[in-house]
């Protein structure tokens, strides 16, 4: 098990797939599979070992896959700020 391959992983996938951006055109899957492939490409290219990543192939798949498929596209913070915001302003907008 490589810890440092997976927290690069980790970096990555925050750092490439922000959360609520799958257009409708390209399935969870087939996305998770595209970027899957260019996370193991770009990762030969920061010099980690073949052992390394196939090692960890398993682990990453599922990881890349449940962050392609997070469709957050309600932020929490956005409606408290205008709620607060309507409240001050007393016209429910």
């Amino acid at each position: 098990m490589s810890k440092r391959f997976l927290r690069w992983v980790e970096t990555w996938i925050e750092e490439n797939i922000p959360p609520g951006t799958n257009p409708d055109i390209e399935s969870h899957e087939a996305r998770a599979k595209r970027l899957t492939e260019k996370l193991f490409a770009e990762a030969a290219a920061a010099n980690f070992s073949n052992f390394e990543t196939e090692e960890e192939r398993e682990r990453v798949t599922p990881r890349v896959l449940a962050a392609v498929s997070d469709s957050r596209d309600w932020d929490v913070d956005a409606y408290v700020l205008k709620s607060q915001l309507a409240q001050e302003n007393e016209d429910g907008d």
